[in-house]
């Protein structure tokens, strides 16, 4: 069966309504990264960066997947599919997607302090201050901070090398190590990209479409596109 991998960044969020970083009104327009997403900011400050993620996962909570969240889920009736995105939102599960790999964590679940691979669910939308982990640390949520490794970039660079077509939806291509993983598709493999602005495309070497149009408007459109170009290898 062939292998779809659909590489998502905010844009794919964004029509949800959830708030991109990046952008002009982003997030990082109303904070600094310095204040809320480092490791030394939850040092220095652990209530400010906890309030943080807690409204981040209120808001988050309150949306519902769009068009483009199902349009992905909906490939697994025809192809084998893994999502790999750089949202920390749950939308892809919740649209029905189930394989999804999510690089820089997870909004709906916390972390030990003290080890990075003890993690648990949040119940609800808030975080307490003081709630500690079953080794006894504190917890923190579970996002990779700026200045932190990828922990499962290696993984990630798998599933790419793995595609019989990469799908890049909803991302500038401008956030490292994560826009580096179109260098892992292997030559020849198609690859598609569905954003209305201009994402980096100058390091794609192979066959490549782009659909410069809003993920909820492009991702449906490349759905009828794949089932179409890879007709003879599907099953219904």
């Amino acid at each position: 069966m062939t292998k779809i991998v659909v590489f998502s960044g905010a844009g794919i969020s964004a029509d949800s309504g959830l708030a991109t970083f990046r952008d002009a009104d982003g997030l990082w327009a109303e904070y600094r990264i310095e204040d809320v997403c480092t490791p030394e900011a939850l040092a220095r400050n652990r209530a400010l960066v906890v309030e943080f993620y807690n409204k981040r996962r209120r808001e988050m909570l309150a949306a519902e997947p769009n068009a483009a969240h199902r349009a992905v889920a909906a490939l697994e009736q025809w192809f084998d599919v893994e999502v790999v995105t750089q949202n920390v939102d749950n939308l892809h599960e919740r649209a029905g997607s189930s394989r999804v790999t999510h690089l820089h964590g997870e909004l709906m679940r916390l972390r030990s302090e003290r080890d990075a691979e003890l993690t648990v669910p949040v119940e609800g939308w808030e975080q307490p201050l003081d709630a500690r982990a079953p080794d006894g640390a504190l917890l923190r949520p579970h996002i990779v901070f700026f200045g932190e490794a990828v922990p499962l970039f290696d993984r990630a660079a798998r599933i790419a090398a793995e595609a019989d077509a990469f799908v890049v939806a909803g991302t500038s291509l401008a956030v490292y190590p994560a826009a580096s993983l179109v260098r892992y598709v292997r030559p020849g493999v198609p690859v598609y990209v569905v954003d209305p602005g201009h994402p980096d495309t100058s390091g794609i070497r192979n066959p490549l479409t782009v659909i410069a149009k809003r993920a909820a408007e492009g991702m449906p459109e490349l759905a009828g596109l794949l089932r179409e170009t890879f007709a003879s290898s599907t099953s219904v």
